[in-house]
């Protein structure tokens, strides 16, 4: 059975094969959303193409713009902790919670983003909106995991929709 974690490697894959010159033809991002009980938090990481991702940066903010430059990171930091921060919202247990920023990496042709939510003490249901790129592709899909001790929960959300929820 094809499981949803693959389908950000194979798209990358699929992404690194058209060529150097050439868009890739999907819009995906991942987030996935792990309880860590024995630290009480929410662990948070995204994954987004980082071409796409520039992209939007650029466009929002009107900034130069490059997630790859060292002399750039503690400009990158701000604004990748503001376009997340305002595109991305987690509810757990109903209540809405505040995301805090760790920071970002490149790898190949993605960025990964990390963030956390600190003094969790349960985790029976969880809500993300996610709206990564929507502002910049009416095609965006968007991968969620939600994983909660040995129980993993994910769903595809395709624009316009932008919300998973799930009960553990």
């Amino acid at each position: 059975m094809f499981k949803l974690k693959y389908l950000l490697p194979l798209l990358l894959f699929i992404y690194i094969n058209l060529g150097a010159g050439l868009k890739h033809p999907l819009h995906v991002s991942t987030t996935e959303v792990s309880f860590n009980a024995k630290e009480k938090s929410l662990e948070v990481s995204c994954r987004i193409f980082t071409d796409d991702f520039e992209s939007i940066l650029v466009k929002l903010y009107k900034k130069k713009t490059d997630l790859s430059a060292p002399a750039m990171k503690d400009k990158m930091d701000e604004l990748v902790k503001k376009y997340l921060t305002s595109h991305l919202q987690i509810k757990v247990n109903g209540k809405p919670m505040a995301l805090k920023y760790i920071g970002f990496e490149i790898d190949h042709e993605a960025t990964n983003i990390y963030l956390e939510v600190d003094q969790i003490s349960s985790f029976k249901t969880a809500e993300v909106t996610n709206t990564i790129l929507y502002d910049q592709f009416d095609d965006q899909m968007s991968i969620v995991h939600l994983v909660n001790g040995k129980v993993r929960k994910s769903s595809k959300i395709l624009f316009p929709d932008k919300t998973f929820m799930a009960n553990f």
